[in-house]
């Protein structure tokens, strides 16, 4: 099984609590800095910062992140999270609502290989394929 981790600049929790809306996921874990043991207390100020996060989907896929410290912030790149829906007039649902404030690099549309596809990079930096395959794909 293959899990993304995504690493956030301090905007894991409204990241996945987005993603949790849109996706119809549930947050199983969402665990702050500050919720370390005490011998490994959290940086100064990094306290309310998001250490681990886990959003489960309906499909049973799963998301994981957490915000990284700011000496290891890197804009994501060489990757999307591709989400696969049936229903295209639902897959063009999702698309739009994780584009909305983000970046559309490809619009939503039908293609030779899918009854609907979109790429988009979300208002929290992270590239997203939205796919409806067609027939036989």
């Amino acid at each position: 099984m293959l899990n993304p981790y995504l690493f956030y600049q301090d905007n894991c929790e409204a990241a996945f609590n987005f993603y949790a809306k849109i996706l119809g996921g549930k947050i199983d874990a969402m665990m702050r800095a500050s919720d370390a043991p005490s011998d490994m207390p959290a940086a100064p100020g990094r306290e309310k910062t998001i250490m681990h996060a886990r959003l489960s989907l309906p499909d049973g896929s799963v998301l994981m992140a957490s915000d990284s410290p700011p000496e290891h912030v890197q804009k994501p790149q060489g990757f999307s999270i591709s989400v696969t829906v049936a229903d295209p007039a639902e897959g063009e649902r999702k698309f739009n609502a994780l584009a909305d404030g983000g970046t559309v690099t490809m619009p939503f549309s039908k293609t030779f290989w899918a009854k609907g596809f979109g790429m988009c990079v979300d208002k929290f930096g992270i590239p997203w394929m939205v796919n409806c395959p067609a027939e036989g794909m």
